[in-house]
């Protein structure tokens, strides 16, 4: 854990925004303009819908949501919509009930197009309730080839499953399994999205909460659990996959350290990702293996969605 003394002014926007100082600390030493990001993070986040091609086209959509009175414009993502106007929830449309779309942050959205996943590949989603990226990539894969759909927690299999039949998904196995026993399954994958689970700092601007429920001891946890995630993985992936990693956290620990390892125990090439800003360098005594900055970053006051990082790996 890296240890940054706090000044008067991190003292200052910590009190301001309601922060643990430490956190504020941390930030200060990774993002670009401190203030602006932690003014963006009191606002409530854009809202993006994605265009299930399962059973629309963009077009189609569009005009079916705009007669109803919804204004939305093209993200810079492909099959993304910001939705600038509501004259009711978009989530209680017709439209979304029969799964012609999927409410998601435009962030969240950017790891299966790294992922670029094919049809009649297999792939292995090691974390995947509530289904936001399963169901994206089954469309990526034209409903084709094998997911395999892992989520460890109970409570979370009928999200998965009930996001999954709306969306008209065909092609997904779903797991009830701990993601480190992968390879009990006996299913080697062509490409394999591990979303990790996190402190979740980038999701701040929709839960306040984590301003002081996450300590730095969390931070550890999770790069732990990773580190752990990151071996697992690589266990069922093919030679020459593809790996896919991502977080909504802030934390280096939780990210480019997790990448910088990657790289250096198991070889792993990390290829740029055209979405976001580069991964850092250093953080702290924390140096990174050049081809770390590969990975990409997404912060709210500059790409207006939810933190995020993501990176894409080769087995070679």
């Amino acid at each position: 854990m890296q240890e940054f003394p706090a000044d008067a002014r991190i003292s200052e926007l910590a009190k301001k925004y309601k922060y643990n100082e430490y956190m504020v600390a941390r930030f200060a030493r990774l993002v670009p303009d401190l203030e602006k990001f932690l003014e963006s993070m009191e606002a409530p986040p854009a809202t993006y819908i994605r265009v299930n091609t399962l059973k629309i086209a963009p077009n189609a959509l569009l005009k079916r949501l705009t007669d109803k009175g919804f204004t939305l414009k093209p993200a810079d993502i492909p099959d993304c919509f910001e939705v600038t106007g509501e004259p009711y929830s978009i989530g209680a449309s017709a439209e979304h009930l029969l799964g012609y779309f999927y409410v998601q942050d435009k962030s969240s959205m950017i790891p299966p197009l790294a992922l670029a996943p094919n049809p009649g590949d297999t792939v292995i989603d090691m974390a995947a309730s509530p289904g936001g990226k399963t169901t994206h990539i089954a469309q990526l894969m034209n409903n084709e080839g094998l997911i395999v759909a892992i989520e460890k927690e109970p409570g979370r299999i009928p999200s998965l499953r009930t996001n999954i039949g709306r969306c008209g998904v065909m092609n997904t196995a779903i797991y009830n399994m701990d993601a480190l026993e992968a390879d009990k399954i006996g299913v080697k994958a062509d490409k394999i999205l591990l979303d990790a689970p996190c402190t979740g700092e980038g999701v701040i601007a929709r839960d306040r909460s984590r301003k002081t429920s996450r300590e730095e001891a969390d931070i550890q946890f999770c790069s732990t659990v990773q580190h752990e995630l990151i071996d697992a993985a690589l266990k069922v992936l093919k030679p020459g996959g593809t790996l896919v990693y991502s977080t909504c956290s802030y934390a280096p620990e939780e990210n480019e350290l997790i990448i910088d390892y990657a790289v250096k125990k198991y070889g792993l090439k990390v290829d740029p990702v055209p979405y976001g800003v580069p991964g850092i360098e250093k953080f702290g005594s924390l140096t990174f293996a050049p081809e770390v900055k590969n990975a990409r970053r997404m912060y709210p006051h500059i790409h207006n969605t939810t933190g995020f990082f993501v990176a894409r790996l080769r087995y070679v």
